[in-house]
This record gives structure tokens, C-alpha cells and sequence, in this order.
């Protein structure tokens, strides 16, 4: 049986985490379906970052709670496990904020500790996502040994190969 993790709650957590790294804000709630796909495998903990009453504009200590908990299980899917991102194409456009700007930062900092420390992580970008030529072109190059695909259910597979790995 799967364990999914969701904020504000902290829960230890034995074996590998996958992360579901991705943008929330705009995006069509893809982190259900990535639950649905990772659990059906069995015996893995998913950490997902969307809370049941998902959006932005909450009190700052909610914002640092929710902040925190993500941080934490970051790392604690670098450390042991997979952070997954799925790169969701913007379906709500939201004015105030550019789309997916913590995801950018988040996987940056990803690929960046994967170069550094062999952390794993998988990326599925959508079509359609904005700067996906960007993107792809840059993790292919300075990131070769990341698995980067084209659908949700194949960064998955990819995502659940990689947390076998880790155990």
C-alpha cells in the first residue's frame, strides 16, 4: 500500500519518497492522476505539495508552513528517493504571477544537486509547456542521465524505476 504525505503534515517515512514536483497554480490538477498511477505500483511514499483547498494567496504563516514542508520532503527525496517533476502546460492563466516560477526554481536546484550528488530525478514535460526547447536542450546536455518524457504516466514508470533503484 502507498503512503501519500500532503501538507502541513510531517510523516517519517522508510524506503524511497517521490516528490511530485510541478507547478499547482494554473496548472489542472495532474498530482491527483500522478498519485493514482504511482500508487497502483504498490509500497511507495509520494509527497504531494497540493493541499486540498489548492491556491496561492494564504496567510503568511500558512505560506511558511507550506514553504518548509515542501523544503523538507525535497530533500528528503534527494536523499533517498526521486523527486519527479511533471511540467504541466498553464491551463488557468494567473496575472499576478508567472507560471510555474517555483517549479522552475525547484528543478534547477534539482538538476543542479543531481550533477553534485547523483540525486535522482525524472521530468515530463507536456507540450506546450512554456520554454520546453529550453529545457530540453539544457537537462540534455548538462544532465544526460535524467530521464525526461513526454507523458505523466511515463515519467511515472521512469519515477517508480528509479525509486526501485534507490532501495
Amino acid at each position: 500500500m502507498s503512503q501519500v504525505l500532503v501538507p502541513p503534515v510531517y510523516v517519517e517515512v522508510a524506503g524511497p519518497l517521490i516528490f511530485l514536483a510541478g507547478p499547482i497554480q494554473g496548472a489542472p490538477d495532474w498530482q491527483a492522476e500522478a498519485i493514482r498511477i504511482l500508487s497502483a505500483a504498490g509500497g511507495i511514499a509520494i509527497a504531494s505539495p497540493r493541499r486540498a483547498a489548492a491556491g496561492g494567496d494564504f496567510p503568511e504563516t500558512e505560506y511558511a508552513a507550506q514553504v518548509d514542508w515542501e523544503h523538507h520532503y525535497l530533500a528528503r527525496a534527494a536523499a533517498n528517493g526521486v523527486t519527479l517533476f511533471w511540467l504541466a502546460k498553464e491551463a488557468v492563466h494567473v496575472c499576478e504571477r508567472t507560471y510555474a516560477q517555483t517549479t522552475r526554481f525547484e528543478l534547477g536546484e534539482a538538476v543542479t544537486l543531481h550533477r553534485l550528488t547523483g540525486a535522482k530525478v525524472a521530468v515530463g514535460i507536456e507540450p506546450g509547456f512554456s520554454n520546453m526547447r529550453y529545457l530540453l536542450r539544457t537537462i540534455g546536455k548538462k544532465a544526460p542521465n535524467i530521464p525526461i518524457c513526454g507523458t505523466l504516466a511515463e515519467t511515472c514508470v521512469r519515477a517508480l524505476g528509479l525509486a526501485a533503484a534507490s532501495k
